[in-house]
């Protein structure tokens, strides 16, 4: 929150304790300049004496900021609901008929998806009735389009499967994906290298990266990791233990 919004928030709280003291004397719709300098004078005095009231008008302001980004959240996920858990290529993982989903905006060169990964796995992995979509959200530079091209390649040439090892390999990867990096992590998998680097520049990579930015910009995501956890948007990190509140709490409200 700015200062300038801070000052605000001030006067106007200011006015709810002094207005009761001047109804009577000032006309607040037609105040002359010295009415103007005596209110001046009362409200500072209020904020003086009452100091407390300015946060309690900051936290009241932030509540309300908060519960309407929730509700605008909330509409963007009923939007987007068929894109966001059917788009019919990114990665399902965890139990695919399980009473939670979540889907994951990812990006390989993101220090918090790095986080999150083994968290969100131990989520998943400690749960078990979790349905996890993953989707390839390269932002970050040509290092991360070029690995999501190959990860997405591999999915399109071996499957799931192949797809997971590949998509671990790549968000623990301490060096840059060049060329002969990524055919190491191929060959190290048993997998057809030379089909999956083929296919990183076909047609149907290029559009499913681009249908996914497409709906990350619909959703107003514009960084890593972004969560929908249980129909509800997340922004950002969240530890392990948040993450299963959420659930936790989900689960309690069904």
């Amino acid at each position: 929150m700015t200062r300038a919004s801070i000052r605000s928030l001030a006067l106007i709280a200011a006015l709810a304790g002094a207005t009761a003291a001047t109804a009577e004397e000032i006309d607040f719709g037609n105040m002359t300049p010295d009415q103007e300098i005596a209110f001046g004078i009362k409200v500072r005095e209020y904020l003086l004496q009452n100091p407390q009231v300015i946060m309690e008008a900051v936290s009241v302001l932030e509540q309300r900021e908060a519960d309407q980004m929730a509700a605008a959240d909330e509409q963007l996920v009923s939007d987007n609901m068929d894109a966001l858990v059917n788009d019919g290529f990114s990665w399902v993982g965890g139990n695919p008929d399980g009473d939670i989903t979540i889907v994951e905006f990812s990006d390989y060169r993101c220090g918090y998806c790095r986080k999150a990964h083994p968290e969100v796995q131990e989520l998943i992995e400690s749960d078990g009735n979790i349905r996890f979509i993953l989707k390839e959200f390269p932002i970050l530079g040509e290092a991360s389009l070029t690995s999501s091209k190959f990860a997405i390649a591999t999915k399109i040439v071996a499957g799931d499967d192949a797809y997971k090892q590949v998509h671990d390999a790549l968000i623990t990867l301490g060096g840059a994906p060049e060329e002969p990096t990524l055919k190491r992590i191929a060959d190290s998998l048993g997998l057809d290298a030379d089909a999956i680097m083929a296919e990183m520049e076909s047609d149907e990579v290029t559009s499913r990266i681009a249908a996914t930015h497409d709906l990350a910009a619909k959703m107003q995501i514009n960084g890593t990791p972004s969560f929908l956890m249980a129909g509800e948007m997340v922004r950002g990190y969240v530890p392990l233990a948040a993450m299963r509140d959420i659930v936790g709490k989900a689960r309690a409200a069904n």
